[in-house]
């Protein structure tokens, strides 16, 4: 198993042969947030946006999944 970290998140990182992709979960969340992609670039990429978009949805007062 390999990680990535990105502002102090962390995720866990697998490779999906049947499909070709990265797959990465982020870890220690109540929430299920994952991402993918064909590089490992698209891979940083997408977690960093995945990241991104939680902490705005963290702020807003309609989320309540932090």
């Amino acid at each position: 198993m390999s990680t990535m970290s990105y502002k102090n998140y962390t995720a866990r990182i697998e490779f999906d042969e049947r499909d070709n992709i990265f797959v990465g979960r982020v870890l220690g969340l109540r929430s299920i947030i994952s991402f993918h992609g064909e590089t490992v670039s698209e891979l940083r990429h997408a977690f960093e946006v995945a990241i991104d978009d939680l902490l705005n949805d963290c702020n807003s007062q309609t989320f309540n999944g932090c």
